[in-house]
């Protein structure tokens, strides 16, 4: 898609170009083509973090005063098209784009002060607690107790899927501090550091063989008062806010089309099994197409966000219709690659990391290595942020007014 740049953009956007061709490294987009699992490895996303941050554009999302670049919506936008189509790895999302935000918006002026230039510097690395065992999607009956005594809480519970627990030394997680009301209302928004004593975390491995995700149990740890982000029973209102910027606070077409523009290169040289070209197959042709029509359309709807937000409008509901498209198109690009490499890409190496020099042998090329895993673990994203089905309810509710 072609979009009618302003001189201004335009001049923005070669910066971005320049800076990538010449600041971004080949073993950093190496080693991000070959990690099969949603989120990066910190080893990458550190990496490619600590570039970004020397070049002050690591907070690009964020408000001046805090660190961030000043940019429009827009360009906020070309620079994370960009980053994709250079092949960059994700940003570290957890403590970027989900804590930051929040402790802007309802942090104290020392909590800013404090964890704000840490996340940045990559001095914390954030979890984040949420689901419960029992409590996924039904966030709202989570069981996870914090006791106020004196001038800290007590807190016990546990908490399941927490990504990257055990390369984290914080977590931002929900807590229940007041049982006897409305269940949303009793929520409180609490951040612990997870060096304290009574924090456990047992590894849970994915059916692609990546530890991503954990179990963190929590048996009375003692949390400072003064970790309690906004007020006691505003852990609700909190989490809509975060979960939002989870659901729409990225552009996701740029990679989705990125990753399906790899597809199509790799598949000129691909037989069909029949004597010919995978991509003169006429099936093929159309689920390609299809894929590329479905990214396309919704870099259009993301770019109305980015429209909206630029006139001042939160990012809103209709984050959980991109999140819906997103991840249906996700997974569908991830079945392509699959396909593509026939008997290959079932391929599923246990072994990690699948890049460097103890990586194993592939069976037809790096990619193909890398596209079964990728697939597995890809199921995820129409559960992870609220299933499909939780983004139907509230695109019903809040967007069509059913």
């Amino acid at each position: 898609m072609d979009i009618q740049l302003s001189p201004e953009d335009a001049a923005f956007r070669q910066e971005v170009r320049q800076f990538l061709r010449d600041h971004l490294p080949e073993e950093i987009k190496a080693r991000a083509a070959l990690t099969p699992s949603v989120f990066v490895e910190p080893e990458v996303g550190q990496a490619w973090n600590a570039v970004l941050h020397q070049k002050g554009w690591l907070g690009y999302q964020w408000p001046v005063e805090y660190g961030g670049t000043g940019w429009t919506p827009f360009q906020r936008y070309l620079f994370e098209k960009e980053c994709a189509s250079a092949g960059a790895p994700n940003l570290t999302v957890l403590g970027l784009k989900l804590l930051a935000p929040v402790l802007w918006t309802f942090g104290t002026e020392a909590q800013k002060r404090h964890y704000l230039p840490r996340i940045l510097s990559g001095e914390d690395y954030w979890c984040q607690g949420f689901s419960e065992p029992g409590s996924g999607s039904d966030l709202a009956s989570l069981k996870t107790r914090a006791i106020r005594q004196g001038d800290h809480y007590v807190v016990t519970g546990s908490k399941i899927w927490t990504t990257h627990a055990h390369h984290a030394n914080g977590m931002f997680t929900l807590v229940r501090t007041n049982p006897d009301v409305k269940k949303q209302a009793g929520i409180s928004f609490l951040l612990i550091d997870l060096d304290s004593p009574g924090v456990s975390v047992r590894p849970i491995l994915t059916n692609a063989g990546d530890h991503e995700v954990n179990q963190l149990f929590l048996e009375d740890v003692i949390v400072p008062a003064e970790n309690l982000v906004g007020g006691e029973g505003q852990g609700w209102t909190i989490a809509k806010f975060l979960l939002e910027n989870e659901r729409g606070g990225s552009c996701h077409a740029p990679k989705l089309i990125y990753d399906l523009d790899q597809i199509v290169a790799a598949s000129r040289d691909q037989g069909d099994g029949r004597g010919g070209r995978l991509l003169d197959s006429v099936d093929w042709k159309r689920r390609l197409a299809r894929a590329r029509l479905g990214a396309h359309a919704l870099d259009m709807i993301e770019l109305k966000i980015v429209a909206e937000i630029a006139k001042g409008a939160p990012p809103g509901p209709q984050t959980s219709l991109t999140k819906l498209l997103a991840s249906n198109l996700r997974q569908e690009i991830d079945l392509l690659a699959v396909d593509l490499y026939g008997l290959a890409g079932l391929q599923l190496e246990k072994a990690r990391p699948l890049y460097d020099e103890n990586a194993p042998e592939t069976i037809l090329s790096p990619a193909s290595m890398v596209a079964s895993a990728r697939y597995l673990n890809s199921r995820a994203w129409t559960i992870f942020g609220g299933t499909n089905e939780v983004q139907n309810t509230i695109i019903a509710k809040s967007v069509l007014g059913l």
